[in-house]
């Protein structure tokens, strides 16, 4: 009897990533597609699976590529002006765009992953991002501003630690940042 919920066991832990994975990915999936697709079928009564990705994947494409041109620039202008005199609005928008960037953008931010001594004494080390390292409008100097996601979750801390006690880490951001959000458990390849 052991020995079957051993086995059980162990096919629970090969089933159980693959199959959060594959429904995460059908319920995003068909959440997308009922959202365009739904009003298709209603109105031209056409229904094809998977509609609604592929719209919206080719409507994203289109605004990122008119984003960049310069028939954009003056209603982009124009739409940060309006949210820039918006307290809260200006608050959430910049916050988002800086996060949004901060992972995709032209400027990525969790590019350099460096290994920070947390406590000499008994050899505590953190794994984290340098996110800036001019420091000088806060009035510090010598210190790099770095990033410590947490494990497990989509959230993190921000510390301003001396550079002596930073080191850089001879491995790609995406390696660090898997190792790290899986909590120590994913391998290093």
């Amino acid at each position: 009897m052991k020995r079957l919920l051993n086995y059980f066991l162990q096919g629970l832990l090969l089933l159980g990533p693959l199959a959060v994975t594959l429904y995460t990915v059908f319920f995003m999936f068909n959440y997308v597609d009922r959202i365009i697709g739904d009003p298709l079928k209603e109105y031209f009564h056409v229904s094809i699976p998977g509609i609604g990705i592929v719209i919206l994947f080719f409507t994203v494409s289109l605004l990122g590529l008119i984003g960049g041109t310069i028939l954009a620039k003056p209603f982009i202008f124009f739409t940060e002006r309006i949210l820039a005199r918006a307290p809260i609005l200006n608050f959430i928008y910049t916050s988002l765009q800086d996060l949004f960037t901060a992972f995709v953008g032209k400027e990525k931010k969790f590019n350099v992953p460096v290994l920070v001594c947390m406590n000499e004494e008994n050899q505590l080390f953190r794994l984290g991002f340098i996110t800036e390292k001019n420091l000088e409008d806060f009035g510090v100097q010598e210190m790099v501003a770095v990033y410590f996601p947490h494990s497990y979750a989509f959230s993190g801390i921000l510390y301003f630690v001396p550079e002596k006690s930073v080191k850089l880490v001879d491995l790609s951001p995406s390696e660090v940042m898997k190792f790290i959000v899986s909590g120590g458990v994913t391998k290093v390849n």
